[in-house]
C-alpha cells in the first residue's frame, strides 16, 4: 500500500502490540503501529485511545501501571489519535450500524476511519476485505 494511502488502528492492533504470548501478533501489530507513526498515515480515534487504556489496565494478564500506561498513551495513541467525538461521527455510525447490522461500537469505528478517508481499517473485527464505502477492512493477522 503506497504511504499516502490512510489507514486506522483499531484496538485490537494495539492489545496486541504488547502480548508476550503470541510472537507473531505482537511483531505485525508493532510494525504497522511503527508505520503509523513513521509515515504518519495511520491514526486512531480517541475511542481506540478509551478502549485500550481500559484494556491494558483491567484484563492485561500483566497489567500495566499507571506509569506505564502514561508512557504508552505519550508515544504511541496521543501521536496518532486524530478522530474525536461530533455529532456527525455519532450520526454516521448510527446509519453505518442499521446499514450493516454490526454493534454501535463497532459502527463507530468505521464511522472514525470514513471520517479520516481511510482506505483500509486493520483490524481482527471485521469479516477480511469488507467494505464499507471506499474503506477496506483488512486482518493483518491473516497473512
Amino acid at each position: 500500500m503506497p504511504a499516502r494511502d490512510r489507514f486506522f488502528l483499531d484496538t485490537n492492533i494495539f492489545v496486541y502490540s504488547l502480548d508476550s504470548q503470541n510472537q507473531s501478533k505482537r511483531e505485525k501489530a508493532n510494525n504497522l503501529i511503527e508505520r503509523a507513526l513513521s509515515e504518519g498515515s495511520g491514526f486512531i480515534s480517541y475511542q481506540v485511545v478509551q478502549e485500550f487504556l481500559n484494556v491494558a489496565l483491567l484484563r492485561f494478564k500483566r497489567l500495566l501501571s499507571t506509569r506505564e500506561a502514561e508512557l504508552y498513551l505519550d508515544q504511541a495513541l496521543l501521536p496518532l489519535c486524530e478522530v474525536f467525538p461530533s455529532p456527525d461521527l455519532y450520526r454516521n455510525a448510527l446509519r453505518i450500524k442499521e446499514e450493516n447490522s454490526i454493534h454501535f461500537y463497532d459502527a463507530l469505528i468505521v464511522a472514525s476511519a470514513l471520517e479520516g478517508k481511510c482506505k483500509v481499517l486493520y483490524s481482527e473485527d471485521f469479516q477480511n476485505k469488507h467494505r464499507f464505502s471506499d474503506l477496506v477492512v483488512h486482518d493483518p493477522f491473516r497473512d
